[in-house]
Formats: C-alpha cells, structure tokens, sequence
C-alpha cells in the first residue's frame, strides 16, 4: 500500500472513529433525557396521588416493593428514590425555565441541586453552572460546599480600565476565591502558595473557572537586562487575553499594584498576539480592605482587580449576611 492510500486511509478511519464517538454521546444523551422524563413522570403521579388520594409511606412503600418483585432487574426504584422523584417533580413543576434545564443534567446532578439548593435562584445558577462547566457530581458538590452562588454576587473589585476594555470581565472573576484544596497550613509563604496551586492545578481551573489555560509559573519576562518572573501565567478563552496572577499571602497595600501594571506593561508589548485583547493582572492576596482597594483601583490604568483567596470551606450565612448588608447599602 503506497504512503497516499495508507494516509487516505487513516483520514477514512479517523472520520468513522469520530462518527462513532459522536453518535454514543447522543445516544447517551437521549438516554439520559428519557430517563429524567420517566423520573419526572413518576413523580407527578406519586405527587398527584398523595394530595388526592392520600397515599403516604406505606403505599410509596408498597410500589417499590411491587416494582421490586415483577421487575427484579430494574434498580433505583426503592421508596427512597421514589419520594425523590415526587420531590424534584414538586420542585421545578412550576418553573418550566428550571424543568427544561434539568433534563440536560444526570439523575445524579438533578439530586445534589434540588436536595441542597432552597431558592429558584440558586437552583438556576446551579444547573447553568454544572451545564457550561461540565462539572461532575463531585466537582459540582464541591462548588455548592464552597459557595460559589453567593461569592458570584459579589462583583470582583476591578479597575474601570478593566471594564472598559473587557465588558463581560465580571462573569470571569470573582471577589473571593476558596482553595481548600491546597491543604496548606495558616502560616505559609508565597512560595508554598506558589508550588501548591500548580500542584494543585486541575482543581484551581475549576475553581477559577475552565476558560482558563495554565500557561506557566515563573514565566519570566526580560526588559532591558534584567529578568522579572511573573508568578502564574493563564490565557483565557473567553476574554482573548493574557491573565497575570500575583500572590501575596498579607493584606493588600497599594504598592503591590505598581508591580503587576509593570508585568502587563511588558506582556502587552513583547508576548500579546495581535488579535488578542490587552492582558489582565490578578492580585490574589490573603486579606484586603475593600474601601483601600476602591481607591487604590480608582485612577489605576491598567486592567487589572485585587481577589482574596481562603484556605477554609466559606460560612454560607457569615456570605448571606455580607449579601444583604451590600444590597441595603444600594438601596
């Protein structure tokens, strides 16, 4: 076989390959989606049957018993599940936004939401989460454990070249950023903080957010003679740019800014593709007072935002209290 035909070949192998992975994901999919209509239904007609009939735990647990014993090779149809069923029915019945959304997730997703979330709110920004992020289970269980709802109504402190420059740049940042997946002790260096989040790096994109490339650590930038090294180096997808992160482990100062508008300068003229947008600075410290921040950003020229980032799992009411005191101060 000449090396033409066996290249032509390949190309014909790869297609078929790729046709055949294709159509298993739909197919899974489908599957999927007929199994959450199914769940769905069962829930409607155990719902509909205890408000009019009053059917209580002893007839739930009868059909599961019934089901168990006419179809002994059908699983996950045990009175608990199906109380669950009732319960994720009775949750989105009256939302059809919400009941549409949850027929694109697992069983699995669609439990951990309606079981953990209280508000239509939080359920919606769930599903939207797991959907456009791809999350697991695990990885989603771990975002609700951390929070993620209430700390993305906390809008990032930015500067306003920041959002002038990238008008979307809220939905890619966040004030606070929880990494108690580092495992780090109270007391550490930057440069254990450093060597942590690489090595913990699948898990900080997860956290930041999967539009985000880890491009390197130490990335080193040379102006004139001398080498400066930028502590972690991300491109990210949706805003087109470069995104410098600084760590600092102690409270912010106004200072620690000069250094990042240095890095982007440098960035911006001697690493920045031409169709891409101007770079973004990340000062990630462990402590900041948001009135010096607000000042600090007012005047500031470049893109840049000061986060904070936790080694603890957040206290969700110790959130929703700071939640409410913003919106009171707005109103």
């Amino acid at each position: 076989m000449s090396k033409l035909s066996t290249y032509n070949t390949q190309i014909v192998f790869d297609e078929l390959l790729q046709h055949i992975t294709q159509t298993r994901t739909k197919v899974f999919a489908q599957i999927n989606t007929v199994l959450i209509d199914l769940y769905w239904e069962i829930g409607k007609t155990i719902s509909e049957k205890v408000k009019s009939e009053a059917w209580g735990k002893g007839v739930v647990a009868e059909l599961a018993k019934y089901i168990a014993q006419n179809a002994p090779d059908i699983k996950g149809f045990n009175d608990k599940n199906l109380w669950r069923m009732k319960q994720f029915y009775e949750t989105y019945q009256d939302d059809e936004k919400l009941a549409a959304l949850r027929r694109e997730l697992s069983w699995t997703h669609n439990k951990i939401i309606f079981g953990r979330c209280k508000t239509p709110q939080e359920r919606e920004f769930y599903l939207q989460a797991a959907l456009t992020e791809k999350l697991s289970s695990r990885e989603l269980e771990r975002q609700i454990d951390a929070s993620l709802f209430e700390r993305s109504m906390l809008a990032p402190k930015l500067s306003p070249l920041a959002r002038e420059l990238h008008p979307v740049i809220d939905q890619a940042f966040k004030d606070n950023y929880v990494l108690e997946f580092l495992g780090l002790p109270l007391e550490h260096s930057e440069g254990d903080l450093q060597k942590a989040l690489v090595s913990h790096i699948k898990a900080f994109i997860l956290e930041l957010g999967k539009d985000f490339i880890f491009m390197s650590d130490n990335y080193r930038l040379q102006v004139g003679n001398q080498d400066f090294y930028i502590d972690l180096l991300f491109y990210h997808r949706g805003l087109s740019a470069l995104v410098a992160f600084e760590l600092k482990i102690g409270k912010f100062v106004p200072e620690h800014i000069g250094q990042l508008n240095f890095y982007l300068e440098a960035l911006d003229r001697d690493v920045k593709k031409v169709h891409e947008n101007p770079s973004i600075g990340v000062l990630l410290c462990r402590d900041k007072d948001d009135e010096v921040v607000e000042y600090a950003l007012s005047r500031n020229l470049s893109p840049t935002l000061i986060a904070q980032y936790q080694l603890q799992l957040p206290d969700k009411k110790l959130l929703q209290a700071k939640l409410h005191q913003l919106l009171a101060q707005e109103f």
